[in-house]
């Protein structure tokens, strides 16, 4: 990818990097910052990695997106390293740790193409990675590794809710981490001047229209190959391409309040399925794991299905939560790794390589879309039911450690953590 969108084909995809690296010139040598010198549609974090990229330079030429290429395959080198190293939880049996979870986060990658390295998603991801890998034994870590992801995209922090109902103190080890981690940004943006537009990021998006990859945009988009009363249209100074017509700003309204409501439901579901895993949260660490990675995947799939930008990298969100459940072993994930291969191959398909195809009105291109958010929305829904079914199910009776293994030979000693 990086040979691709560095050498290649660079107009085509990375080109926000290009916009990336206007900001950083015009930083460095106008001294005109985002956030401290005006709005800005990313959070006050996203500048350090852009900053970081400046070092290969910010002129025209491949510096600045080859410098932003290797940043991003280092951060993915250490997510791959904790998937590696995951802790081995199943149960009450110790495991060989695997290399399934890691091999899945590379082919992820491969499936969802360009903009799994050239957007500013592509550092957030593998830090949600460590994040969830190291939540059930530090949870404090965790924690601010989310909070410092929701302060480069908001996306991580949205995860927190997850998190909140794994562990036992939620004050001590979600909120205060967290919190600490908000006023040391909050404190550096007051210091650079940036308090007017410390938060300008909220206010930015919802100036958007109805994007025609948003999943609620797919019967507009369909019904755009038909109808002459709806128009597919660039919006040039947010250089994103939407759907107008008759219907389009009534439901980009609503999904601005479903967004709100169910990333909320979303907290309550989880809620309700700790207080009915009642002590088993507790004594079963695979029960934890789950409810854990499974509402990771869902608030990150909510933040996707009921959005109305619906960016193709977006779809990067939704990976971590499956990458950590296979390096983990935990059962009833081989669909579901499928099922988000799936969605990434098409997106891919769907930007940057059909995309002209999209916005020109083509049926095929259009359709493809459209099965895509079709199992995304699918994939929503299988992950309240695991949810529900992992709620109500019956503990299973504890696995005795002192059993033989495969081939007769007793485990190592039974006495020592897993």
């Amino acid at each position: 990818m990086l040979v691709l969108g560095v050498y290649l084909r660079p107009t085509e995809t990375f080109w926000d990097l290009d916009l990336y690296r206007w900001w950083m010139w015009l930083g460095l040598h106008e001294g005109v910052w985002p956030v401290l010198d005006g709005p800005w549609v990313y959070p006050a974090g996203a500048v350090a990695p852009m900053l970081l990229a400046a070092l290969g330079g910010t002129g025209y030429g491949p510096g600045f997106s080859l410098a932003w290429s290797l940043l991003v395959t280092a951060l993915n080198a250490v997510g791959l390293v904790a998937l590696l190293h995951a802790p081995r939880v199943v149960g009450h049996r110790r495991i060989e740790r695997t290399t399934t979870g890691a091999w899945w986060w590379v082919a992820f990658t491969a499936l969802l193409g360009p903009v799994a390295m050239g957007r500013l998603d592509a550092v957030v991801a593998p830090v949600v990675v460590v994040a969830l890998v190291v939540a059930l034994r530090h949870p404090r870590l965790a924690a601010a590794l989310l909070t410092v992801g929701a302060w480069v995209k908001a996306a991580p922090g949205a995860l927190l809710l997850a998190l909140v109902v794994v562990v036992r103190r939620p004050w001590r080890e979600v909120v205060l981490p967290a919190a600490l981690v908000c006023a040391g940004v909050v404190g550096l943006v007051l210091a650079g001047g940036g308090r007017e537009h410390l938060l300008s990021f909220l206010s930015e998006q919802g100036e958007r229209g109805l994007q025609i990859e948003a999943v609620g945009a797919t019967p507009w988009m369909l019904a755009s190959l038909v109808s002459p009363d709806l128009r597919v249209e660039l919006n040039a100074e947010l250089v994103t391409w939407e759907v107008h017509g008759p219907g389009t700003q009534a439901v980009s309204d609503t999904l601005g309040v479903l967004f709100v409501l169910g990333v909320a439901a979303a907290g309550a579901l989880l809620w309700w399925c700790a207080r009915r895993l009642g002590p088993r949260l507790w004594s079963d660490d695979t029960a934890r794991a789950q409810l854990l990675l499974r509402g990771a995947l869902l608030v990150a799939t909510l933040l996707i299905v009921l959005n109305k930008v619906g960016s193709p990298q977006y779809v990067g969100w939704i990976a971590p939560p499956v990458a950590v459940a296979l390096a983990l072993r935990l059962p009833g994930w081989r669909v579901t790794a499928w099922l988000v291969a799936g969605v990434a191959g098409a997106t891919q398909l769907v930007f940057p390589w059909l995309y002209s195809q999209i916005t020109a009105g083509g049926a095929g291109a259009t359709a493809l879309l459209a099965a895509r958010n079709v199992a995304l929305v699918v994939l929503a829904a299988t992950v309240v039911v695991a949810l529900v079914r992992d709620a109500h199910d019956e503990p299973a009776p504890p696995d005795d450690d002192t059993s033989p293994m495969p081939g007769g030979q007793l485990p190592e000693t039974a006495s020592q953590p897993s």
